[in-house]
């Protein structure tokens, strides 16, 4: 028996392995009397045995019994086997392999009382059966293989191994262990890795059991038939194990489940019979669950469910309501993230007591809904019409999401104080702010962000709500209006503040005891000034999100928030020099201002920093040489007054993604070292003085998208690749007024991927995405004949712009594979030849200017009968003849084309 006891150990030091600390406000000197009756009554609860040669085998150590040596009259602090905190004197580790140790380690030892205990090695002796019951060793950060001696527990009736995501179970071991804890009843497995181990392993569980939890557990293959069918089974989680699969018996089978969670997983339910053979279901989730469809017959039956999520299955149609209002034991519903669509139905019933008056429409059902609902989750669908009365009626409503729908209408008054929960941006909502809402004396969140609700609101009134946290009311047309005379304040609970758009002028007075508030945002609105000192306390300590953008302020003397992440003060009337943000800051845009002076090269000193723009400022003097070598992946400083070179050293292993140094006064050459920046998507260094031969060193850069060197002093020829693939991923090339020469680079066009059959579904732009907030990247590009700014670049943009410079011979042929450009510009070269009438295979082209050039020969007419989307065509100063092709698109144009 003893060849097995330091496995048994294992059990044991798993127990209290993970045990918290406790610190002691004056800790004595000397080991704790009462953990030193403690241990004493451990050691004399078993009798004693030698083995030394195995002790002297596995730990060269000859037997030591070392427990005998513990004297009650001397500070067991100085036991053999025990260690105490130098400070508190606790019991912390107790050593005690090779002890002797035999006998029953009772689940009500003494050795549980020591709650300091944070490492417990009872290696190498000899514990018979335990009669533990109950083992729960959840959240103990446990890795490698669980042990085999857990199946020596012959007497569990609860085993916890949840949320130890580095434990491991071993198939054969584990399928022993299942076979003799043939009592257990409850097993809880979540977050255990099972990657490895066998659904099959699953065979022999205990007849016995009523719950088993194997979500997030990693199992792959076939879930054994039995396992699903144990008759004893009431709540059974396989949740979010993607590749596990199984069916639940398709005969006849009256079981007892209660509790079913299948989302994101493969075992299969038999949806139309699924409550007759779960007729005691009260709990189901398939969120995630890939149906094909809603069977109509799903809830049929179902008449003890309490809680149903069928969220995130892409169900399209409308809402079953009926069989939906047929459960009247109904509290949870949650079917979001679906494309459901039309409106939520009326309901008129004057034959209960709680009646719903309806407006007549064909929308609306005879009956009442569940009166016990608490929790509506239908945000992320295609749900439009008003927001029914009934659900303004529910007594016990709390959470309602209705966000990201096409909701229109008004928000009426609630008749009930229940809420916790009120979710209902992203819709068409109109009229007045609710008066109920500060009725809601439980409300925690509340969401009304991007609708058009209008009036006016008495900010100070939402200090009624004391258990606020979240509160978005950004985007909206309504005006906040505070009271900054008075002493109310805020909840100091709040901790998510958006305002966005709110018709503010001034900071409301009432945020002054918001200690700790995370987010602020209280951008695009009309205050004027300079920021308050006092707005330095709100969040003190907690604030990491400030967006007070898009407003008229002209000075803020400090950032003092030391915890600051997101700082957005882009789009104000700031004045003087640049302010140092806190050395937390992983966003900081401070553009589009009147900043003048250098940059500190203190902003150096952030090794947390990710996005630095300070564009469209008065900044002059050199970029500090270490922004190479920095953290950033957003260096953006176009439109300033910046001279010398752009910094010669870009680190290797960088991150830099972005990197805009546009309308500047910076010279020399582009630095090679920019090859470094292996996460360069998007170069913009135009309208510089930059000088040298074409940089064709970026042209293995594969995540490069963007490449902007317009109007700087380039010269020479381009296009003889040294990579296989140049420039694959390359979407925007802006070349135009420098110096280039030589032939178009036909090797280049060649390789284009990125402009070749690009095609998207919905319109997106290049971004990324900082501490809750967005950076969209800034191009400036000549766009049908227009030299523009673009706030955003839409990610279709396709353009290749090399005009003003001195490219000669004839225009590629296979030009006409880039059938994605949206935009061509060739204009005020010294190109011949004819059109190539291959460009007529540019059916997404929106621009194409080859003015100026000395093209001959006769327009193609490909160009006039496929260019539909052609809005811009200059094909002025050439040497063109015959006669103008016609079509609708070409008829547009006017002579000067």
């Amino acid at each position: 028996m003893g060849q097995f006891s330091w496995l048994y150990s294992l059990i044991i030091l798993f127990f209290f392995f993970f045990v918290t600390s406790l610190s002691s406000p004056s800790p004595p000197p000397l080991c704790h009397p009462h953990e030193s009756s403690a241990l004493l009554h451990f050691r004399n609860s078993f009798t004693f045995y030698n083995d030394t040669w195995l002790c002297m085998e596995f730990y060269g150590i000859n037997n030591p019994n070392n427990t005998i040596s513990w004297n009650k009259n001397m500070d067991c602090c100085k036991w053999s086997g025990v260690t105490c905190d130098e400070v508190t004197a606790h019991v912390i580790r107790l050593d005690l392999t090779c002890s002797g140790l035999q006998g029953i380690l009772h689940s009500n030892n003494s050795l549980f009382s020591l709650a300091h205990l944070q490492s417990l090695i009872l290696s190498h002796n000899l514990f018979d059966d335990s009669n533990m019951v109950h083992l729960d060793l959840s959240y103990s950060g446990f890795t490698g293989h669980a042990p085999l001696e857990l199946s020596h527990l012959s007497n569990l009736v609860t085993l916890d191994l949840s949320r130890n995501n580095d434990l491991k179970l071993e198939t054969s071991s584990w399928k022993r262990t299942l076979a003799n804890l043939t009592n257990l009843k409850e097993l809880f497995l979540r977050y255990v890795d099972m990657s490895s181990t066998s659904p099959d392993s699953f065979m022999n569980l205990s007849t016995s059991l009523t719950s088993l939890d194997l979500s997030r557990s990693q199992l792959q293959g076939k879930l054994p038939e039995n396992v699903l069918s144990l008759p004893n089974l009431q709540q059974l989680d396989l949740s979010y194990n993607s590749y596990l699969n199984g069916s639940f018996p398709q005969y006849n089978l009256s079981s007892p489940l209660k509790v079913l969670n299948l989302s994101e997983s493969g075992v299969v339910v038999d949806q139309p019979h699924l409550c007759r053979k779960l007729k005691y279901l009260h709990i189901l989730s398939l969120r995630n669950y890939n149906f094909l469809k809603l069977s109509p017959t799903l809830l049929d039956n179902c008449t003890q469910i309490t809680s149903l999520d069928l969220s995130s299955n892409n169900f399209g149609g409308y809402i079953p309501w009926s069989s939906i209002f047929n459960l009247q034991q109904l509290t949870f519903l949650d079917l979001s993230g679906n494309n459901f669509v039309g409106p939520i139905p009326e309901i008129c019933n004057n034959s209960t007591k709680h009646s719903f008056s309806c407006v007549s429409s064909k929308h609306q059902l005879v009956g009442s809904p569940p009166l016990n609902f608490k929790s509506l989750y239908l945000y992320g669908n295609e749900l439009n019409g008003t927001i029914p009365s009934w659900l303004y009626s529910l007594p016990s409503l709390q959470y309602l999401y209705l966000s990201s729908n096409k909701f229109s209408g008004s928000i009426q008054e609630f008749q009930h104080n229940s809420l916790i929960s009120l979710y209902l941006e992203y819709n068409n909502l109109q009229g007045s702010f609710p008066r109920s809402i500060f009725q809601q004396v439980n409300l925690t969140d509340l969401l009304l962000s991007s609708n058009n609700l209008s009036g006016v609101v008495q900010f100070d009134q939402f200090s009624k709500l004391k258990k606020l946290y979240y509160l978005h009311l950004s985007n909206n047309s309504l005006s906040l209006v505070s009271n900054n005379n008075n002493n109310d304040t805020l909840p100091n609970t709040l901790s998510e503040l958006y305002l966005s758009a709110c018709g503010i002028s001034e900071f409301p007075y009432s945020l002054r005891s918001l200690e700790n508030l995370g987010v602020l945002d209280i951008s695009n609105n009309q205050i004027e000034g300079s920021v308050p000192k006092w707005l330095w306390n709100v969040g003190k300590d907690s604030l990491q999100f400030l967006d007070i953008s898009h407003n008229f302020l002209t000075q803020i003397d400090q950032i003092p928030w030391k915890n600051l992440q997101y700082i957005n003060l882009r789009s104000n009337r700031l004045q003087g020099h640049l302010p140092i943000p806190p050395p937390y800051t992983s966003f900081f845009s401070i553009s589009n201002n009147t900043l003048d002076g250098e940059i500190s090269h203190l902003i150096c000193n952030f090794s947390w920093l990710e996005v630095l723009d300070l564009s469209n400022n008065n900044l002059s003097g050199n970029i500090p040489p270490c922004l190479g070598n920095s953290s950033l992946y957003v260096l953006d400083l176009h439109k300033n007054k910046l001279h010398g070179i752009i910094p010669s050293h870009f680190a290797k292993r960088n991150y830099l993604g972005v990197l805009n140094l546009n309308e500047n006064q910076l010279e020399g050459s582009l630095p090679k070292s920019l090859f470094n920046c292996k996460e360069l998507e998007f170069l913009d260094i135009g309208n510089n003085k930059i000088n040298g031969s074409f940089p064709w060193w970026l042209e293995s850069l594969l995540n490069l998208q963007v490449l902007i060197l317009r109007s700087n002093r380039f010269q020479g020829p381009i296009g003889n690749p040294k990579v296989r693939h140049p420039f694959h991923n390359l979407r925007i090339m802006d070349l135009s007024g420098n110096e280039f020469t030589g032939h178009l680079p036909q090797k280049y066009f060649k390789n284009f991927l990125g402009m070749m059959n690009a095609t998207s579904h919905y319109l997106s732009y290049m971004q990324a995405d900082f501490g809750g907030g967005n950076y969209y990247e800034i191009s400036s590009l000549t766009i049908k004949g227009y030299y523009a700014e673009l706030e955003k670049i839409q990610t279709m943009l396709i353009v290749i712009d090399f005009s003003r410079n001195n490219f000669t011979g004839e225009i590629p042929e296979l030009l006409g594979k880039l059938n994605s450009l949206k935009g061509l510009n060739f204009s005020h070269n010294k190109i011949s030849g004819s059109i190539p009438p291959s460009l007529g295979n540019l059916t997404n082209l929106e621009w194409l200017d080859l003015s100026s050039n000395k093209l001959v020969g006769k327009i193609p007419w490909q160009l006039a009968v496929n260019l539909n989307q052609l809005q811009f065509l200059n094909l002025s100063v050439n040497e063109l003849d015959g006669l103008i092709p016609r079509s609708r698109q070409f008829d547009t144009f006017t002579n000067d084309s």
